[in-house]
C-alpha cells in the first residue's frame, strides 16, 4: 500500500474509532458534544481531510431510510399536537381496574402506539403524563414507567416501523412488512407477557406511592388538548398507510412521505409546529453514521476484520455468531450504530429478522441501551421520580435475558439454525 493510502487509511481508522467512542461515552471528554455531535464532527473531519467527496458522502445515505423515518416523524408530530397520547393515558387512569390489571392495560397499549408511531416518541409523550395520573390515583409511578420503557422496546420490534433501527434493517433488506410482523409477532407477545408478570412480581402487592424521592424540577404539565379532529387524521393516515405496507407493491418511503405532505396541509396546525416535533437530531444521527462507516467500508479494513474472524471460526454471517455480535454491540455502541456496522454482514435469511429483534430487545438491558429507556428516566427525574440504573436492571436485565432466549429458540426453530 503507498504511504498516501496508509496514511489516509489509518486517518480514516482514527476517526471512526473516535465517532464511536463517542458513541460509548454519550459524548467526548472536555467537549459539549453528545452522539449526534460526535457523528457530525466524525462525518465533517472526513470530509474535510478529502476521505470522502461531497457527492460521495451524500450518496453514501441511505435516502429511502432518512425518507421512511422523517415521514412518521411528522405523522408522530401530528398525534402529539392533537393531544392523542395525553388523552389514551388518561383514558388508561380512568379504567375501572386495579394496578396490576392498570399494568397490563399499559404494557399492552404502549407496546402497540409504539409499533406505529416509534417507541421514543411514545414515551416522550406519555411518560409525564403517566406520573401525574399515577399520583392521582396514589400509585407509585415507578413501576409503571418501567413497564413503558420496557414495554414499549418490545413492542416496536413488532414492525419495520417501530424503531429507527428497525427501518433501517427493513428499508436495507427489503423485508416484507406483513412477513416480519407474523414473524416477530410470538417473540413480541412472550416479552410483553413476561415484562409484566415480572415487575407485578416484584412490586409484590407495594403498589401505593410513598411521595416523591427527591424535589420535582418542574411542575405538573397540562399537556396538548385534546382534538378529535386532529387525531383523526392522524390516525386515518397511519392506519391507511399500515395497510398500504401490507398490500401495496410501491415503495414504503414513497406511501409514508405522501402521507405526511398530506398532513402538513392543515388549516388549523402551522406547519412550524409540525416540523418543530421532527427529532433532527436523530436524522442528523443517521446521515453522519452512514458517512463515516462507508468511509470505513472504502478502506477495506471491515471486510478484513470479518475474513480475520472467520478464519478463527467465527463467521459473522452465521446466525450464531451475528447474534451475539448484535447484542453485545447494541449494548455497547446502541442499537442504531450496531446494526449499522452489521447489515453488511446480513447475508443470512434469518439476519432481517434476527437484526430486528435482538438489537432492539437489548435495549432493555441497562438505561443507556436506549434512548427510550433514558427519555422515561429523564421525565421521572424531572418530577421528583428517582430510577437509577440499579433499579431499571433488576426489571431490565431479566427481561432482556427472557425475551433472547425465547428469540433464539424461536429464531433457530423457525429457521433449523445451528446456533
Amino acid at each position: 500500500m503507498p504511504a498516501g493510502a496508509y496514511d489516509m487509511t489509518m486517518t480514516i481508522l482514527a476517526i471512526f474509532l473516535i465517532v464511536y467512542l463517542g458513541m460509548i461515552l454519550g459524548g467526548l471528554p472536555f467537549l459539549q458534544l453528545d452522539r449526534t455531535g460526535v457523528a457530525l464532527l466524525g462525518a465533517i473531519a472526513l470530509i474535510g481531510v478529502n476521505a470522502l467527496s461531497l457527492e460521495q458522502a451524500v450518496a453514501s445515505m441511505h435516502l429511502p431510510t432518512l425518507i421512511l423515518l422523517f415521514a412518521f416523524m411528522v405523522i408522530s408530530a401530528q398525534m402529539r399536537l392533537g393531544g392523542f397520547y395525553d388523552w389514551v393515558t388518561r383514558k388508561l387512569a380512568t379504567l375501572s381496574l386495579g394496578p396490576a390489571g392498570l399494568l397490563a392495560a399499559l404494557t399492552v397499549v404502549s407496546a402497540a402506539l409504539s409499533a406505529v408511531f416509534s417507541n421514543d416518541i411514545v414515551c416522550l409523550a406519555v411518560a409525564p403524563v403517566l406520573i401525574d395520573v399515577c399520583r392521582q390515583r396514589r400509585l407509585d409511578p415507578v413501576p409503571f414507567l418501567l413497564a413503558l420503557a420496557c414495554a414499549s422496546n418490545i413492542g416496536s420490534a413488532a414492525t419495520l416501523i417501530g424503531n429507527p433501527q428497525n427501518m433501517l434493517i427493513g428499508q436495507t433488506l427489503r423485508l416484507d412488512f406483513g412477513g416480519y410482523f407474523l414473524a416477530a409477532a410470538i417473540p413480541v407477545g412472550f416479552g410483553l407477557l413476561a415484562c409484566w408478570a415480572l415487575i407485578v412480581r416484584q412490586t409484590g402487592g407495594r403498589w401505593l406511592d410513598a411521595g416523591p424521592a427527591e424535589p420535582a424540577a418542574e411542575p405538573p404539565r397540562a399537556g396538548a388538548p385534546f382534538d378529535g379532529w386532529q387525531t383523526a387524521k392522524g390516525l386515518a393516515i397511519a392506519a391507511a398507510l399500515l395497510a398500504a405496507f401490507l398490500a401495496a407493491p410501491w415503495p414504503r418511503e414513497h406511501m409514508a412521505l405522501i402521507g405526511a405532505g398530506i398532513l402538513l396541509m392543515s388549516r388549523q396546525l402551522h406547519s412550524r409546529k409540525m416540523l418543530g416535533l421532527v427529532d433532527w437530531e436523530l436524522l442528523v444521527l443517521f446521515m453522519s453514521l452512514f458517512v463515516v462507516n462507508h468511509a470505513l467500508q472504502r478502506t477495506g479494513i471491515p471486510s478484513d476484520a470479518v475474513a480475520g474472524l472467520a478464519a478463527l471460526g467465527v463467521r459473522l454471517e452465521q446466525p450464531g455468531p451475528l447474534f451475539a455480535a448484535t447484542f453485545l454491540l447494541s449494548n455497547i455502541v446502541s442499537n442504531v450504530p450496531a446494526v449499522m456496522l452489521l447489515l453488511p454482514v446480513a447475508h443470512h435469511e434469518a439476519s432481517g429478522l434476527l437484526l430486528a429483534l435482538v438489537s432492539t430487545l437489548s435495549g432493555n438491558l441497562l438505561i443507556v441501551g436506549s434512548i427510550a429507556n433514558i427519555i422515561v428516566v429523564d421525565a421521572a427525574a424531572r418530577r421528583g421520580v428517582a430510577i437509577d440504573w440499579k433499579r431499571h436492571a433488576r426489571v431490565g436485565v431479566p427481561i432482556t435475558l427472557a425475551t433472547l432466549a425465547v428469540s433464539g429458540a424461536y429464531l433457530a426453530l423457525r429457521f433449523q439454525l445451528g446456533f
